[in-house]
């Protein structure tokens, strides 16, 4: 096989956090429930964005928070999703180039404004947030670079964009420019909720496309509407390459063909496990596309979600090349 270019493609959904400081009277104020999500409209996300407090503003989304610490860890990176040519979009692109990831999709122009999640931290540290998904859910097959794909070693597809017609669409085009040069193509599943949605182009696409399947243990048993763990894992073991599967403080299991790892997981102070998922996916493609062993890819991966889990956000602030020293 070519080298390539970079090691890892992703592609997903392109949010910008917000986040900032605000008092319980403004939750009260904007009609809002602590520490719950909810889906916002573009006024709605516009008026909420102008009566924010200051805060801090940083790209993310699933994917792009994997691509981010993946290129913290060493890898070579790209990233495709879609954002507005507006002020947030401008703050994604650069935030996203700032961590070392290449980010060549065009912006929208004309349409819906930049995707972001307006997260509001209250005095006992609970995070309400609001998502406005915009623009990024307009990526359809033309922004899938075939040349690209086809440069990356491993193209990573994320399951939260899967909702979208045109999304379902650009993914099959993804897999198939990657197949058609030898590449391997990376599914995480992203949500349970997402998977029941949409089962059955999930299994279709698994089963017909994808090469190294991410899930947890509440997504792959919704897939495959399995009773245990154990009963779902034995499916995706037999639909894919390689299988690996999160149980949170349980660890992790990886299958491919008759092998089977189980992973402890790394120990970490539980302060805020958003992104601990797309971190521990980072960690091992890191590993996996470095030609690291199983072991190694599923200890690299449970060190990067243990730094998520340690702190607050999505994004590791500690110095994860030296925290795999040794690995």
């Amino acid at each position: 096989m070519a080298a390539t270019r970079f090691d890892i493609l992703g592609i997903g959904n392109a949010i910008v956090d917000v986040v900032a400081r605000a008092e319980e009277s403004f939750l009260s104020r904007h009609a809002m429930h602590k520490g719950t999500m909810a889906l916002i409209d573009a006024v709605t996300a516009e008026r909420l964005y102008a009566a924010m407090p200051p805060g801090q503003e940083s790209s993310g989304g699933s994917a792009a928070n994997t691509c981010a610490v993946a290129a913290g860890l060493g890898a070579r990176v790209a990233y495709l999703g879609k954002v507005a040519e507006d002020q947030l979009g401008a703050v994604f692109g650069h935030d996203i180039r700032a961590s070392g990831v290449h980010f060549p999709s065009a912006p929208l122009r004309g349409g819906a404004p930049t995707a972001r999640c307006l997260i509001l931290v209250t005095p006992d540290g609970q995070r309400t947030m609001n998502t406005f998904l915009g623009a990024c859910v307009s990526l359809g097959e033309a922004d899938v670079d075939a040349a690209l794909v086809a440069d990356a070693a491993v193209t990573y597809l994320e399951g939260y964009l899967f909702d979208p017609p045109a999304a379902q669409a650009a993914f099959r085009a993804a897999a198939a420019a990657a197949h058609e040069a030898g590449r391997q193509v990376a599914l995480s599943l992203s949500d349970p909720f997402c998977v029941n949605r949409h089962r059955a182009d999930f299994r279709a696409l698994v089963g017909g496309h994808i090469d190294i399947l991410f899930a947890n243990e509440a997504e792959v048993t919704a897939l495959y509407e399995a009773n245990d763990f154990e009963a779902a894992a034995e499916l995706a073991r037999a639909e894919v390459a390689l299988a690996v599967l999160t149980r949170s403080e349980a660890g992790s299991l990886i299958l491919r063909g008759g092998e089977t790892l189980v992973v402890d997981a790394e120990r970490a102070e539980v302060v805020d496990t958003t992104g601990a998922g797309d971190a521990y996916a980072a960690g091992f493609l890191a590993g996996l596309t470095a030609g690291r062993d199983l072991a190694a890819c599923g200890r690299i991966a449970s060190i990067a979600a243990a730094a998520v889990i340690g702190q607050y956000g999505a994004r590791p602030r500690a110095d994860l090349r030296a925290l795999v020293v040794g690995v």
